[in-house]
């Protein structure tokens, strides 16, 4: 019988998500040429090219993509055995790396990841924030937290906490162009859109006695997170559909007004991702953990 090159894949996963031989190299320790030599092994078993390689960029093969999930997985399940075989899970050590929406992760997973290191100081976090919606697998991420409401994914999802949003604008804005009293108005009014929403993506509502609304957002104002419209709508300039944690310091001041208060918004939540390998590090199922435990009524009750 002949056994998997586990050496080729778990060095292939390294340079998935390194993006680089040398980076790869760097992190394992050992030579580039060593790296090289184990992706060539484990393309030649494949019979099939995995990377385009150029003076300037790597970049995967549509082979490469299918097959770099796989890699992530046996890397991430060996790496799990052993921290398992050296009772890891006690004083958990090493790099966990974790995607969050921008506004959401300074306001509440930052602080929540510095009173964890405290408690685990031989952790590392690589934290990134974007509200851009990032491929777990591909980019190396050990946890992503999402505010959604998921699709159907290979991923393992965890519902943490619903999210509320609300339509606001500044007492202003109403003043001058009148308070919408129904969905279909917003189309008159001057919306900001969100560019990381889908392109076609209405704004939906269910109303008194179960009513079903849609409009299709307009306006002169479109962000990619939330925080960078709350000048434009302090200003007057229009109107936006925004979460609580975001709002709901200008909603307390009277800075702006939530409206169309009776209809309420599909729901939402914050989602605690993971790539689908149910075998995880001792690091980063201490990590999940914690960020479960702290996050679960930061927006709310479940």
């Amino acid at each position: 019988m002949r056994l998997p090159d586990f050496e080729a894949w778990a060095m292939f996963a390294c340079v998935v998500e390194h993006r680089s031989f040398s980076g790869a190299a760097e992190a394992i320790g050992v030579s580039k040429a060593t790296v090289s030599k184990a992706v060539t092994r484990l393309e030649e078993a494949m019979g099939t090219t995995l990377l385009h390689r150029t003076s300037r960029r790597l970049s995967l093969t549509e082979s490469g993509k299918a097959l770099a999930e796989h890699a992530a997985r046996i890397l991430a399940e060996a790496q799990a055995a052993e921290e398992t075989a050296r009772d890891a899970a006690s004083s958990p050590t090493g790099l966990v790396r974790i995607a969050a929406p921008l506004s959401f992760g300074v306001r509440h997973v930052a602080p929540i990841i510095a009173d964890l290191m405290c408690e685990h100081s031989g952790l590392e976090i690589d934290l990134r924030l974007s509200d851009a919606r990032v491929d777990i697998v591909a980019e190396g991420f050990d946890i992503a937290l999402r505010i959604a409401d998921l699709p159907d994914s290979s991923l393992r999802a965890r519902r943490l906490s619903p999210i509320t949003t609300r339509i606001v604008a500044a007492p202003s804005y109403l003043a001058r162009r009148g308070t919408p009293r129904h969905p279909a108005e917003l189309a008159k009014h001057d919306c900001f859109g969100y560019a990381h929403a889908p392109s076609a993506q209405a704004w939906q509502f269910r109303g008194p006695g179960g009513e079903e609304a849609g409009v299709r957002p307009v306006g002169s104002l479109t962000v990619d997170n939330g925080d960078a419209a709350l000048p434009a709508l302090r200003a007057g300039l229009g109107i936006a559909r925004l979460p609580d944690f975001i709002v709901d310091g200008d909603l307390a001041r009277g800075a702006l007004v939530a409206i169309l208060e009776e209809w309420s918004a599909p729901p939402i939540a914050l989602h605690l991702l993971t790539p689908p390998s149910a075998l995880r590090p001792a690091r980063v199922e201490r990590t999940i953990e914690y960020l479960a435990a702290r996050l679960k009524s930061v927006c709310g009750s479940p």
